[in-house]
């Protein structure tokens, strides 16, 4: 079992804090990235989306996964639990220290996610091209988010 803890970072500009629709522990926020076989090293060729709302039982059946699935060269099951309460919002003083901030922590067994991919809905923000910019009518002044970078850090 390792615990891995989803962190991102960019530039923003007149935006104070960025995290999923709904915080980071939205049940209905969708993660999506790749993920990497820990026996085989085969890296999935479509990511893979875990969602906090979607569970399956595992087979012991005492307890309860986000995301069970096998890996499609070497047959090795694998799962990815989503475990809540660790997320922040990436602030304006963070993204201007280029500071990563924390948005949700997977314990995976058989599998270590990769690449994860930014193509979701922010605080009603599409991010799928990578950036985002408009025009705040209300606050009479342009935003954006540019420079999406993203990290899985091993944690304990």
């Amino acid at each position: 079992m390792v615990n891995y803890l989803l962190k991102i970072t960019a530039e923003l500009e007149n935006l104070t804090n960025l995290q999923p629709q709904g915080g980071c522990d939205d049940p209905n926020f969708s993660y999506l990235f790749k993920v990497k076989c820990g026996r085989c090293g085969e890296v999935s060729q479509k990511e893979t989306c875990v969602t906090l709302s979607e569970t399956v039982a595992l087979p012991a059946g005492k307890a309860t996964t986000n995301l069970m699935q096998k890996c499609k060269f070497c047959g090795r099951d694998g799962t990815i639990t989503m475990i809540p309460g660790q997320g922040k919002p990436l602030t304006d003083e963070a993204s201007q220290a280029g500071k990563y901030a924390p948005l949700m922590q997977f314990d995976c067994r058989g599998y270590e996610p990769l690449e994860y991919i930014e193509g979701t809905k922010f605080d009603d923000i599409d991010l799928s091209a990578g950036e985002f910019s408009e025009y705040d009518e209300k606050g009479e002044c342009p935003v954006m988010i540019s420079n999406l970078r993203s990290t899985f850090d091993v944690v304990k």
